[in-house]
């Protein structure tokens, strides 16, 4: 209470006479302290003294001179006043970009808010000097001050981060925002030598993938600040805030990100990036490198290849050679596998894709689908279904008396990468048929369904992608509760191949 007290009487002797202006020492030596509360107290003392420093305008305008030089005659006493305390503001600032990497949240989160107020105050007063009219005057270099704290190397800066966000609703903020994040990756980056800075690219991710770009110019109308002839400048433009979107972006994707950054990315890729950039296609060596790095991760990399070949004329022939590459035995146990299935299922989606094509890809699914578990399965099988449905060219797989009996002499090569040379359109479907003898009775109905005439009307898979073993267990102990004596001590239950014998003394 006494410290607050003694802040509030430095705070009236500076404003109330140029006199007393070496007080401000007294202020800034607490700002730097180490007792949190003296701290708090300093920074809000801070923000009241400069704020109105600020709209007294009695800061420097101006190419700030160096201390000692501005104490030479050529400057008159006004000046020299200006020019000191412009320095003392800088000092103020100083410490505030430091303290926003402080132990306490409060300090840091108070530090954030005080940084912007002068962002604000600065935007609205400025201490660049207007060279020509129509220039801009806007505090790009204190913004870059908040931006370098709100991205520190070496610790997670997501709370901090998150509670910036509401001063990113301004069409400027959000535009010079981008253009320090582009800034401070080079800088950053560019000293890592292609190694992955974790904590650093991760407060990156959190301050841009929540950016709201507007969709028309007629949306930007939210500006912290205007001046004159706004409507001339950058700032205001909506193609100037893309082309600052998509350097960001391409900056940030250039360089090697830690793994689980990748699968961040790609999920967001088409919603918040994609449709915001000039030149979409600008994204097809992140893919390509994304895809490289296998499972889930490849799958949405897919992803955005697939939008960009159908939204924006990319050329991909590879394209369904690499989604045949990642059909192996463990997209039925992997934990993505709806995803990978619901994915798989909008990329078969043409009914102009060539009959060898789908055919390969029915084939692999129907090999690997022998060591798949009963719940993969019953999702599986539909989804072959509907593969015919839209291509009844590959319907001869099904309907070959003569076709191979058993793996021996299918002609069908698992092992080739290429769907073109699989020989997958020779074969027959004798592995669904191996199906329709499965052990788990569900499994066998679905595979018989083949053996009848398909109806025109596709499966709806949906409900089926998530089905889980333990739904299937449960729903088999339901149906079959009915037919058990309660007396039963002991029943079996088939299950993944093994028979599970469950102690009880009822059900």
């Amino acid at each position: 209470m006494a410290r607050a007290a003694a802040l509030a009487s430095c705070l009236e002797a500076v404003l109330g006479s140029r006199s007393n202006a070496n007080r401000v020492f007294e202020i800034l030596e607490l700002l730097a302290g180490q007792e949190e509360e003296d701290v708090l107290c300093a920074a809000r003392t801070c923000s009241r003294l400069f704020g109105a420093l600020l709209e007294r305008r009695e800061l420097f305008v101006g190419r700030l001179p160096a201390e000692e030089a501005s104490l030479a005659d050529n400057y008159s006493a006004e000046d020299k006043y200006k020019i000191w305390m412009r320095h003392r503001y800088n000092d103020c600032v100083d410490s505030l970009a430091e303290l926003m990497g402080h132990n306490a949240f409060q300090v840091k989160e108070l530090s954030l808010c005080t940084l912007m107020k002068f962002v604000e105050l600065e935007a609205q007063y400025p201490l660049i000097k207007v060279e020509w009219k129509g220039s801009l005057t806007f505090p790009r270099e204190l913004l870059k001050v908040v931006v370098d704290g709100l991205l520190p190397l070496n610790e997670d800066a997501s709370l901090l981060i998150s509670r910036f966000q509401e001063y990113m609703e301004y069409d400027d903020i959000r535009y010079f925002v981008i253009k320090a994040v582009t800034e401070s990756i080079g800088q950053v980056m560019q000293k890592t030598k292609e190694r992955p800075l974790p904590f650093y690219q991760q407060n990156v991710f959190s301050l841009i993938s929540p950016i709201n770009m507007p969709n028309k110019e007629c949306d930007m109308v939210k500006f912290m600040v205007k001046q004159d002839n706004w409507e001339e400048l950058k700032v205001s433009k909506l193609q100037a805030h893309k082309q600052a979107f998509e350097k960001m972006w391409l900056s940030f994707l250039k360089h090697k990100l830690p793994t689980g950054l990748y699968k961040k990315v790609l999920v967001i890729l088409h919603d918040s990036i994609l449709p915001y950039m000039n030149e979409p296609t600008l994204m097809i060596d992140f893919l390509t490198v994304a895809y490289g790095i296998g499972g889930a991760i490849s799958l949405l990399a897919l992803n955005g290849l697939f939008i960009l070949i159908h939204q924006h004329n990319l050329e991909y022939p590879d394209f369904y050679k690499k989604l045949y590459s990642l059909l192996d035995p463990s997209i039925y146990h992997v934990k993505y596998r709806a995803r990978f299935f619901h994915l798989a299922d909008l990329f078969l989606s043409s009914s102009h894709l060539p009959a060898y094509l789908v055919a390969a890809f029915i084939k692999r699914l129907s090999r690997l689908a022998l060591t798949a578990p009963p719940e993969a399965l019953l999702m599986v099988i539909p989804f072959i279904c509907n593969l015919f449905r839209r291509h009844p060219a590959c319907k001869v797989l099904v309907h070959r008396p003569n076709g191979p009996e058993d793996m021996s002499e299918d002609p069908y090569i698992m092992e080739e990468e290429e769907p073109s040379e699989s020989r997958a359109l020779e074969s027959s479907l004798w592995e669904i048929q191996s199906l329709q003898n499965h052990y788990h009775p569900d499994v066998a109905k679905a595979a018989a369904i083949l053996n009848q005439s398909l109806s025109e009307i596709e499966d709806d898979i949906s409900g089926l992608l998530e089905l889980s073993a333990y739904e299937l267990f449960d729903k088999e102990v339901k149906k079959n509760a009915i037919d058990v004596p309660w007396s039963l001590s002991k029943y079996e239950v088939c299950l993944g191949r093994k028979m599970i014998f469950l102690q009880s003394t009822s059900l």
